[in-house]
């Protein structure tokens, strides 16, 4: 059974490119395919922290993990990350889009142009355009799968995050027309997390018990709790699923 269950999951000799991959929920989804197997690119904002994680996995796992600093919301940055990839690699064949940012504001008035713009940008304008340069060259490889890492907030808003939630609730309806315009070899689907205890979960007011007590699960969700979700989409184990919302959210309604 582990044979079967591994041969599933198996990224052997496969290139994994993580967005946002240096902390956080991006971090475990490029641990985990390292693990399985996959070299990977871990890109981010903050190159000193894509340098040290991937040094990390690179030490744990002896899979290649190449750095790359990179700011996913400005569109004339992304040909060179992709250039960067093919060049050390010579493929891609699972793009993780994962950065994202949902600021915080005081009140809907508060809200200014730059930080609706640089939410929208980071959250949407980016994924379609690296998905873009990345999908064409899949199918011109082949094949490959991209994973759009969405949020349960894109299903159900709140006013406290309506700009986070607008640009994710775009990316859900570009990963539907996204899997159109390139299967049949190329795969695109939406991970949707809800409450994980990332570092950024540091920063909540409130109590999680009581907030996330009302989902099925009634807690929030440790950040290795991901890895099961994002590795059946970036693997052979969802042959059949495409254009597709994975949820993963503890079961909240």
């Amino acid at each position: 059974m582990g044979g079967y269950a591994d041969s599933l999951f198996d990224l052997t000799g496969r290139v994994v490119l993580v967005t946002g991959g240096s902390r956080g929920l991006g971090r475990e989804m490029a641990f985990a395919a390292a693990r399985c197997g996959a070299d990977v690119v871990i890109a981010s904002r903050k190159y000193d922290a894509c340098v040290a994680t991937a040094e990390e996995i690179t030490a744990e796992t002896g899979r290649a993990a190449l750095a790359h600093q990179v700011h996913v919301g400005r569109w004339d940055e992304l040909d060179g990350l992709v250039d960067a990839a093919y060049d050390r690699f010579g493929k891609v064949d699972v793009l993780v889009n994962n950065a994202g940012m949902s600021p915080l504001y005081d009140s809907l008035s508060s809200v200014t142009e730059k930080l609706f713009d640089s939410v929208l940008n980071l959250n949407l304008k980016g994924p379609f355009r690296l998905s873009v340069l990345v999908g064409e060259r899949m199918v011109a490889d082949g094949g490959g799968a991209i994973v759009n890492v969405s949020t349960h907030g894109s299903l159900r808003p709140d006013p406290s995050f309506i700009p986070y939630a607008a640009a994710k609730a775009g990316l859900n309806a570009m990963t539907e027309a996204l899997a159109l315009a390139y299967g049949p070899t190329v795969r695109v689907n939406t991970l949707m997390p809800g409450p994980f205890l990332t570092d950024i979960s540091k920063a909540w007011t409130f109590d999680t018990d009581k907030a996330f007590g009302g989902s099925a699960l009634q807690r929030a969700g440790q950040p290795r709790e991901i890895v099961g979700a994002a590795l059946f989409l970036m693997s052979d184990a969802s042959s059949f699923t495409s254009g597709s919302i994975v949820r993963a959210d503890g079961g909240i309604p």
